[in-house]
């Protein structure tokens, strides 16, 4: 670091030192007077308006400085000087001198000279080196890796810090077996396999499992991201790619690893305009470097990347990334693994149960884990606590799925009885409506861009979804719109995305999921872009207008049934929603315990952490809480 202020610094000083110089020439002669012409001078000479002159004799040519009687200072520039002058000078009257002209020093005459020339280029120097990111070898080592090296001393990740993906290190477990000993593979005549993709969601631990691999089997590490070979010059991502595996060559056995591999292995060939040179290049001298004509033993190429539909075909081939591990979001036994082990950096109360916390975060990845630890303790540390406990886990909890609370904003009563009904509509229609999420909380405090939040937790983890399920849920988004007609005689714009969700889902089920009499099983697909494009450019129809309008109807005729569902419900249960939407006006936040109180016909019970306001209450007892948010979601 000490270095880099160096050289910068130096940078900086020697064009201040050359601009200086060069001015400080050119304001020499500006400050020595006014250029004027010799006749001009004879002139000012026979008029008498000469004071003085000093003649300055050199190589060059004479400089002649001269002094009016009005204090002026003038300048000619003569090549030779003309002796008639000093007969002119002497019948005036004018006192003159004569002396050699000061010839700047040899430097400075270089300075002049060449200056502007070097300045510019040390600057492009400088601003190449700026763009390229420096480099070990000086401004011009464009070509040179910038994979970062982790040797076995420094990478102490091992597969007891991986969590949640048993089935991906499995596969991958005997990658460290060929890494510790390649003879047990090829004495059988067989080949490991050359590159290994991780592919997987977002926060799921790719990079990771990459890392872990390398520290079980005490092998070198090199870490690059795709993007890191991309540059403005075509050719230097290539030459990065040779010296990266020159250098891997030189460390095997041992890993590369590759994050983001989209970011140079897109499809080649495809993009408004042609492809990019430069990436295409890039892309062709990994394949080569991968398959080509060498064989690399002992060096094992791994690359992640939550978009393995967009990579090109021949990276996926046999002999290069010829193995796909799946590295996907974790399981309930999965997610309290992950919980245990972020768990164990932080000081947790004895009350602390990772099941519990593992059942009630559903499509959770391993970083959002890892997120809703830091965030439980960041809400022990505001309130003093010595550990965390489970109600920091709990706000942790709901600050990431709700959203953060906006307390301090201001509501008027009428929006928030509204918001209440709004709310109370979707968790009654939930609690009665067959094969739908259980709630597990409804809250009025608006919690990120929302009004008011009804959140439903799943039983357990769900990889598909029936037609009921699906109906179910168009019902629920419904209910909160039902709610504002029933109760409070209105139509808000609160539902706006209740409404684009359930008209998806809808139209998911007749176009893509078969599940309708009047259309049957199958695919109406009606946007099929290539990714690589815009899709509004690619945007193809393969339906004719007769097919669409049969969608339509039938998307109109579902959400028509379940919106008549939803209402009979709320109609018949009006008793249930003044009492849900009192507690939720008075409490601000009722969850899943109360919620069945009041659907056995009982009194909400108390929250458990609830305290009665102290000030600023409303009409019924409940301080007014606001948003300036115009949704309220589900």
């Amino acid at each position: 670091m000490n270095n880099q202020w160096f050289s910068k610094v130096a940078v900086w000083v020697v064009i201040a030192l050359v601009l200086f110089t060069v001015f400080k020439q050119f304001d020499r002669g500006a400050a020595q007077g006014g250029q004027i012409g010799y006749s001009e001078f004879l002139d000012e000479i026979q008029a008498h308006r000469i004071k003085q002159v000093t003649l300055q004799e050199g190589g060059a040519g004479t400089d002649i400085l001269a002094e009016t009687t009005d204090g002026k200072k003038l300048r000619v520039a003569a090549t030779y000087l003309d002796r008639g002058l000093i007969g002119d000078l002497r019948n005036n009257g004018v006192k003159f001198d004569v002396k050699p002209r000061e010839e700047p020093s040899f430097l400075i005459s270089m300075l002049i000279s060449w200056g502007p020339m070097l300045l510019l280029i040390g600057v492009w120097v400088y601003f190449m080196r700026q763009m390229q990111g420096g480099g070990k070898g000086g401004a011009f080592s464009f070509g040179k890796s910038k994979a970062r090296l982790l040797d076995e001393a420094q990478n102490t990740t091992t597969f007891a810090d991986v969590a949640g993906c048993d089935e991906a290190k499995e596969e991958v477990k005997e990658l460290v077996d060929f890494l510790k000993d390649p003879s047990k593979f090829q004495k059988l005549g067989g080949r490991i396999p050359r590159g290994v993709l991780l592919v997987g969601p977002p926060g799921t631990g790719k990079t990771l499992l990459a890392k872990a691999i390398a520290g079980e089997a005490k092998v070198p590490f090199f870490a690059i991201s795709g993007s890191d070979f991309v540059e403005m010059f075509v050719g230097v991502g290539a030459a990065r790619v040779r010296d990266m595996f020159e250098q891997a060559k030189k460390s095997s056995p041992c890993i590369i690893f590759i994050d983001e591999i989209d970011a140079v292995g897109r499809h080649r060939g495809a993009g408004v305009g042609g492809g990019n040179d430069e990436r295409e290049q890039t892309l062709n001298q990994m394949l080569v470097e991968m398959d080509g004509f060498e064989t690399n033993m002992g060096v094992i190429v791994m690359a992640a990347t939550n978009r393995p539909d967009i990579l090109d075909p021949a990276l996926l081939r046999p002999g290069r990334f010829d193995r796909q591990v799946y590295v996907t979001l974790p399981d309930v036994r999965g997610r309290e693994q992950i919980l245990n082990v972020h768990m164990r950096k932080v000081p947790v109360g004895q009350d602390i149960r990772a099941d519990i916390l593992a059942r009630g975060t559903p499509g959770f990845s391993g970083a959002d884990l890892a997120n809703l630890v830091n965030e439980a303790a960041l809400f022990a540390a505001r309130r003093n606590g010595r550990v965390v406990e489970m109600v920091d886990f709990e706000k942790a909890k709901d600050k990431i799925m709700m959203g953060p609370e906006r307390k301090s904003m201001i509501m008027p009563e009428e929006e928030r009885r509204n918001t209440a009904y709004h709310e109370a509509g979707h968790a009654l229609v939930a609690r009665l409506m067959p094969k739908t999420d259980p709630v597990h909380k409804v809250t009025v405090i608006p919690r990120g861009r929302a009004l008011g939040v009804t959140m439903q937790l799943p039983e357990g983890d769900r990889y598909s979804l029936d037609k009921e399920r699906m109906l179910s849920t168009i019902s629920v988004l419904f209910g909160g719109r039902i709610a504002e007609e029933v109760f409070m005689n209105q139509m808000t714009t609160g539902a706006s995305n209740d409404f684009e969700r359930a008209t998806a889902i809808a139209r998911d089920m007749v176009t893509r999921y078969g599940m309708t009499d009047e259309l049957g099983p199958m695919v109406y697909s009606d946007n099929e872009g290539e990714v690589f494009l815009g899709r509004s450019v690619t945007k193809t129809t393969n339906m004719s207008e007769e097919t669409m309008r049969k969608v339509d109807l039938v998307i109109r005729r579902i959400i028509d049934e379940q919106y008549g569902i939803a209402r009979r419900l709320i109609e018949e249960n009006q008793d249930k929603m003044h009492a849900m939407a009192k507690a939720l006006l008075e409490f601000e936040t009722i969850d899943a315990d109360q919620i069945e109180d009041i659907m056995s016909g009982k009194s909400a019970r108390l929250p458990k952490d609830w305290t009665p306001p102290s000030g600023g209450k409303s009409d019924n007892g409940a301080p007014p809480v606001s948003t300036d948010s115009p949704a309220a979601a589900v």
